[in-house]
């Protein structure tokens, strides 16, 4: 379990030759790009667990923006599809994109694809950002007003949002943390109390490994429908059937993991 960047390193680390992620096509592709020798499945069709917000951007769109800001570079989220990292100069994960951004030579960041975390970034670096017009559906759901009132409901609580949140959301929280760092203070807090801001899947995660604390829903619980998409059943038939198999061409796999060495080196 973990963060598609996580669990893309653990797939690279192992020494299978055969990964089945359970995820959206982004990630299983980061396997991909991490392990090309290695044979990637993903267990429903690909066309069925897209990642909403990776497809809002295009590599069309963004050779465009590009054109436009001649001198920009292009900082990509990892939650993008693998021909839109092969089109960037680095790419970043929630955690990290601050200090990404900070180290990238450019004084003016073309960011994609998410708004949000664009608007995070920008409170922290003295930089020109221009942000993609793209978001994640779940957590740009998540209103401030519902937050507030979750708040009054449990003000003992600590209020954990992800930074792909909207701003007025960011401003509400008493800590603004990848999902990875959602699951490290939760376990390392003195907190008895905590209100989470993100897709709802990670209370029952947060629950299971701090059976003594207390997790609810920064307001009604959203949902991921796609990374709901994959059954223990559609796991057992990619096992049997060796399917649905991850392909990419040498060259996006190439200039893709370009782009992810650069981030690396950044941070």
């Amino acid at each position: 379990m973990g963060d598609s960047l996580g669990l893309s390193k653990e797939a690279a680390s192992t020494d299978s030759n055969l990964i089945v992620f359970c995820g959206v096509r982004f990630m299983a592709e980061t396997a991909k790009i991490l392990s090309p020798e290695k044979k990637v499945l993903i267990p429903r069709p690909k066309q069925e667990v897209e990642c909403p917000m990776a497809g809002m951007v295009s590599v069309q769109g963004l050779k465009k923006l590009r054109q436009k800001y001649p001198e920009a570079n292009i900082v990509s989220y990892v939650n993008t599809n693998a021909d839109v990292k092969a089109e960037s100069d680095v790419c970043c994960t929630s955690s990290n994109a601050v200090k990404v951004v900070e180290n990238v030579k450019s004084d003016q960041i073309i960011f994609v694809p998410d708004k949000n975390l664009a608007s995070y970034v920008s409170r922290f670096v003295n930089k020109e950002i221009i942000p993609w017009d793209g978001y994640c559906y779940v957590h740009d759901r998540i209103s401030a007003e519902e937050v507030s009132k979750a708040k009054q409901d449990h003000p003992d609580a600590l209020l954990l949002v992800h930074p792909e949140c909207r701003p007025s959301v960011v401003n509400r929280a008493d800590r603004v943390l990848s999902t990875g760092g959602l699951v490290s203070i939760s376990k390392n807090s003195d907190h008895k109390t905590f209100l989470i801001g993100t897709e709802e899947g990670i209370i029952y995660r947060l629950k299971k490994e701090n059976p003594n604390k207390k997790f609810y829903a920064a307001g009604i619980p959203k949902v991921c429908i796609n990374m709901k998409k994959i059954q223990l059943e559609d796991v057992y038939k990619a096992l049997k059937d060796e399917k649905y198999k991850i392909e990419l061409s040498e060259t996006i796999i190439k200039e893709a993991k370009t782009a992810l060495d650069r981030m690396l080196e950044y941070v």
